[in-house]
């Protein structure tokens, strides 16, 4: 008898008098399967009535009466921000969330009301494009003559070199100098001046602060057993605020009210504001300094400090804190007795890669067995849980031998040891971290006279799955079941796809390490290992070092792989980020979608390259199987067919524009180098990894098939946020101001 999550399928069943259900039963329960299955259609129409309610107001409607009720005050879309008349349902779905935030419609008649005022800007961009802000208008710091009938002492005044505060916020969206005016636009497309009478700028932030809740901190042994990173995996990382919301809608953004970086000076003229529970920053460390010393850390034990060579050395009783490099340091003859854990925030684009934010879980479904409905298996492994290793879970699940079995973290823990797995034929198991949770698993050293990793042995049918996690230390390593087929039959009968890997929203540190600058340990090492495994390699939203997949060429047939979200970072355009060892190409059919990849990539075939970023040289075996469409793929490489992809399109344009062979040549030279892709930073651990460079050519930042940039922030949808932004400002800014966007980080 089958069963369904929604409690209103049997109700129609319920109604049945008591002799029909019990002559059903006898049956085999054939009435209530029919019941069931007019139930489920009635549950449609009765929500489809309910949600045409729902639909008539902005805070319930479902997403695509958004654009109505918009329609109705007279709420215009930006027709420089894109338009979703010729993309698929489903993309055009997502699209018009960014076109039309709900927010913004919801605001709309209480923004014209508040036209001309200074904070409206901000709210602007909160609601408008999803990005905190701070509004400045530029004629308050400029430098003039007071008249003594008016005057503004806390304005224009020359600067204090005394104060060392205000010298550090030079240049940044909370400047109090005095400055010269500038008499270039801000708005200008040429050169943009900022310190001008009409000038206001809208500073924004892009990166999003992401907390790392209660976590062991890296022990830094190298430069001594005092010294300690708030990154676990070692690498100098600033420390982020965590904003603080604000109290009225009047109210202009300070630098509590923004998720910027914390500042040395900042946090030494004020620790209270930072250091503390539900605080940007916290340090515990039991039993320090005393055995009884209340933990966390209290506040009055924290030294800021400049720690960018480990230099200073604290006094007995403090803790040194520098907030820049996301360093701390105890008393040299003061160690903590036991383990050191803090609780801090860093900064990122996307929800990408595992982390603390909110993400769907995906439970294994359900069985029918004997005609039962059979769940999957839950082993939950954590500090306040009764398993607190994976091993020991792992144990369970090999004596249960479960089906269908998960494995959940739910603490942002590190988990040190072995990890060896087998799965049976049509087993399936996955090993995840809650939502809100961030574990890192860290693979030593542990054989001398065997390679360590964390291997997963598949067999027929079997599924395995990683979410949420971060590995760091050794290789992923898949393989598959021992002998042809494991049951003799021989490796070209077996359907390629017998079973399945997938990695969601994991971090596969690419290099198996960082060191201290976020320079890669190991560069040459392969993060993911797929070695004899007949199985479909699925990746989502997840961070990885280079993949190495070896199978047998003249045997099996290429399996397939499908990467969308996603960084693939082989530390080096000149390394292979997919490919295989000692092999021309790796034996695998490749399907990657808004990806970026650092790297070198050779496969046996693309079947769809789609809004992708290419930045190593792209090998296929077969060119006559599948295309690229929107995407930036380097000169010269062999490729399947190509469409509407960079820099196929400038180099054209410049043949068609110059007749002369010598000046054509200088012109697809001078185009290909001009759109070739920039970045911020193309380093992991560094908070604007792989993130689009403001200086990128806009066919990159607008040359996905729906407008947006391509590579792994694709579904951030920057570039129409920026255009809606832009031209919300021009209709909100007061008579004669000119305001312009400029993004922070």
């Amino acid at each position: 008898m089958g069963s369904s999550t929604d409690p209103r399928i049997d109700r129609l069943y319920a109604l049945l008098p008591a002799i029909h259900r019990m002559r059903d039963a006898g049956e085999g329960y054939p009435l209530q399967a029919l019941l069931r299955v007019i139930a489920e259609q009635v549950n449609v129409v009765e929500d489809d009535i309910h949600q045409l309610y729902e639909n008539w107001f902005i805070e319930t409607a479902a997403d695509w009466a958004v654009p109505y009720v918009a329609d109705l005050i007279g709420y215009t879309p930006v027709a420089e921000a894109g338009s979703t008349s010729d993309l698929p349902a489903d993309q055009a779905r997502v699209l018009d969330r960014i076109l039309v935030p709900r927010r913004e419609v919801a605001n709309t008649i209480r923004y014209r009301r508040r036209k001309g005022a200074l904070a409206l800007l901000e709210l602007l961009a909160r609601d408008v494009a999803g990005w905190p802000a701070r509004a400045v208008e530029f004629f308050r710091l400029l430098a003039w003559t007071q008249n003594l009938n008016h005057r503004h002492p806390e304005r224009a005044r020359l600067a204090n070199l005394r104060d060392v505060e205000a010298l550090d916020r030079i240049g940044g969206p909370f400047d109090r100098s005095a400055h010269t005016v500038d008499v270039r636009r801000i708005n200008s497309h040429r050169t943009r001046g900022t310190f001008n009478i009409p000038s206001v700028g809208v500073f924004v932030w892009r990166l999003k602060p992401y907390p790392v809740t209660d976590a062991p901190a890296y022990c830094a042994e190298n430069a001594g057993p005092h010294c300690y990173t708030f990154s676990v995996l070692g690498q100098d990382a600033p420390l982020h605020i965590r904003p603080e919301p604000e109290a009225e809608p009047t109210h202009i953004a300070e630098e509590l009210n923004v998720p910027g970086p914390v500042r040395r000076l900042a946090f030494e003229r004020g620790p209270d504001r930072f250091y503390g529970p539900g605080k940007s920053l916290l340090i515990s460390a039991e039993g320090w300094p005393e055995a009884e010393s209340p933990q966390p850390v209290p506040l009055e034990h924290v030294v800021p400090a400049d720690l960018s060579h480990w230099q200073y050395t604290p006094k007995p009783g403090q803790v040194a804190v520098d907030p820049v490099l996301g360093r701390f340091a105890f008393p040299p003859g003061q160690l903590p007795r036991k383990g050191v854990r803090v609780t801090y925030h860093y900064a990122f684009s996307d929800d990408t890669g595992g982390g603390e934010y909110a993400r769907v879980l995906r439970d294994p479904s359900p069985r029918t067995v004997d005609g039962e409905t059979v769940a999957f298996t839950l082993y939950k492994v954590g500090r306040h849980e009764e398993l607190h290793r994976i091993g020991d879970a792992l144990e369970l699940w090999k004596k249960d031998q479960p089906a269908d079995a998960v494995i959940e973290l739910t603490d942002s823990g590190v988990f040190v040891e072995p990890l060896h797995i087998e799965l049976a034929e049509e087993q399936t198991l996955q090993i995840r971290a809650s939502s809100g949770a961030r574990p890192v698993i860290r693979l030593l050293d542990w054989q001398t006279d065997l390679p360590d990793a964390l291997s997963v042995q598949m067999s027929r049918g079997s599924r395995f799955t990683l979410d949420g996690l971060v590995i760091t230390g050794r290789t992923v390593r898949i393989t598959g079941p021992s002998g042809d087929g494991g049951d003799g039959t021989p490796a070209a009968e077996i359907p390629v796809c017998q079973s399945d890997v997938v990695i969601r929203h994991c971090t596969l540190v690419p290099g198996w390490g960082l060191g201290p600058r976020c320079e890669p340990k190991r560069p040459a090492e392969p993060s993911l290992e797929l070695y004899g495994v007949r199985a479909r390699l699925v990746v989502e939203r997840s961070i990885l070092g280079s993949i190495q997949v070896q199978q047998d060429e003249v045997r099996a047939d290429p399996i397939p792989i499908s990467i969308s979200d996603t960084i693939l970072d082989a530390t080096s355009a000149s390394r292979e980020a997919l490919g295989s060892p000692g092999a021309g190409v790796a034996h695998a059919v490749l399907t990657i979608r808004r990806t970026t990849v650092f790297g070198i990539t050779e496969v046996h075939a693309i079947e769809l390259a789609e809004d992708s970023i290419f930045m190593g040289c792209l090998n296929v075996a077969r060119r006559q199987l599948g295309c690229m469409r929107f995407c930036y793929v380097p000169a010269g490489c062999r490729t399947p067919r190509r469409y509407r992809c960079q820099p196929d399109l400038v180099v054209a344009d410049a043949r068609r524009a110059e007749t002369d062979p010598v000046k054509q040549a200088a012109a697809i030279a001078r185009e290909t180098v001009r759109v070739e892709p920039q970045f911020t930073a193309d380093r992991y651990g560094l908070p604007a990894y792989a993130q689009l460079a403001l200086t990128c050519a806009d066919e990159i930042k607008r040359g996905a098939s729906d407008e947006s940039e391509m590579g792994a922030f694709h579904d951030l949808f920057q570039p129409q946020r920026e255009a809606s932004l832009g031209v919300r400002l021009d209709e909100f800014t007061p008579a004669g101001m000119e305001a312009e966007v400029i993004f922070v980080n």
